[in-house]
């Protein structure tokens, strides 16, 4: 359930008998041809689809996450990374509060990797409380999935590209760019990384049929609800 359609009272119904709930973190940053929200839509929507049987609470997802080296891509917010973990402790802090003790964190982009080490040490001071960090595309069952389908899967290639974050505005590129050396991207300022990506696809084809992609999106709702219920 999400805690949008909740108010504070089913919130505190929900603690007496269940401490498990959901926290997306996704990213607003450029994705070629997608979405700018293409991080956040996806963390939440995986996390809403998996926990709906459930009736597991799924907080809004924090759309802003850590992407600096996207900066020189118009509409890209990047946070410090003092201040991006600052954020998740608070959040983690607030969800404890109000009863919750099993808290699973479902991410959505790459660059929000510190959010993990954060968990850890908050769960350090926190020994009542768990905290499980999930990359639902980079879980193996997800990733076997996609490999299997086509091994150059990159950022904003066609792996990204499902019908809730295309733009109905774009018109479908079918082609397949080669893939761009990660590692010295890597070593790039922002406008060099600009240069380099072009316009922001990593690598590999950008589109694929649907029904491949509903295939790969089957798989990491049902890896992430088996999180929650082994919980």
């Amino acid at each position: 359930m999400r805690i949008a359609d909740m108010d504070w009272r089913m919130v505190e119904d929900w603690v007496r008998h269940d401490d498990r709930c959901i926290l997306p973190l996704g990213s607003t940053e450029q994705h070629a041809g997608l979405s700018l929200a293409t991080d956040a839509i996806l963390a939440e929507r995986v996390a809403v689809e998996a926990a709906e049987p459930l009736g597991i609470p799924v907080f809004p997802v924090v759309s802003f996450g850590l992407t600096p080296y996207f900066s020189g891509f118009p509409g890209t917010v990047t946070l410090r990374v003092s201040t991006f973990a600052a954020l998740v402790r608070d959040v983690l802090d607030s969800l404890k509060g109000s009863g919750f003790r099993r808290i699973l964190l479902v991410n959505g982009h790459g660059g929000n990797q510190p959010a993990s080490a954060v968990a850890q040490e908050w769960m350090m001071d926190q020994s009542d409380a768990r905290v499980r960090f999930h990359d639902w595309w980079r879980a193996p069952l997800t990733q076997a999935a996609i490999q299997r389908i086509d091994p150059v899967a990159s950022h904003a290639s066609w792996m990204e590209n499902f019908p809730w974050t295309r733009l109905p505005n774009r018109t479908p590129v079918d082609d397949a760019k080669p893939m761009v050396d990660v590692d010295r991207m890597r070593t790039l300022p922002p406008f060099e990384v600009r240069l380099l990506l072009e316009d922001g696809n990593f690598g590999g084809r950008y589109q694929r049929d649907d029904a491949e992609m509903l295939e790969i999106w089957d798989v990491a709702v049902r890896e992430t609800r088996a999180l929650l219920e082994a919980w």
